[in-house]
């Protein structure tokens, strides 16, 4: 048995998974497929999310009796003494510390001291080179 959950993803990875899978609420699709068939649609999965993210259950011969795996989840799989358990960042503690010397976090979203200069000659995007350079030479006339 095999379950793939998306959330936030493109309809046209929906549309796909149908081919192999039933979708029995909106995001959640269920099957059976072989082992090679559900490493290739979880493949595909992980190519298409886009902004979205997914997560693939599937019935295995361990302890437990299935496996699962997450992608661009924030809860991410862990092994346990033999048990796979989810693991939920805790939005309560702080960052850990930097290391010594580290920039802090928010130096590379300053502004340069200085900015690059800005070119001189301004030309016009509709004109080719030609007329441009026939613009920019002094007439003899």
């Amino acid at each position: 048995m095999t379950v793939i959950i998306l959330t936030n993803c493109p309809s046209g990875l929906r549309g796909f998974l149908t081919r192999w899978l039933l979708e029995i609420s909106p995001g959640v699709f269920l099957g059976a497929p072989s082992a090679r068939v559900r490493d290739l649609l979880w493949s595909e999965v992980c190519q298409y999310t886009g902004q979205g993210r997914a997560l693939l259950a599937y019935q295995t011969n361990t302890e437990q009796g299935f496996a699962f795996e997450t992608h661009d989840h924030s809860w991410h799989p862990t092994d346990h003494e033999g048990l796979t358990l989810l693991r939920r960042p805790n939005p309560n503690t702080p960052p850990p510390p930097s290391p010594a010397g580290a920039k802090p976090p928010n130096a590379a979203a300053t502004a340069p001291a200085n900015p690059p200069p800005k070119p001189t000659q301004q030309t016009n995007p509709k004109m080719t080179d030609n007329q441009q350079v026939t613009k920019n030479t002094p007439s003899t006339t």
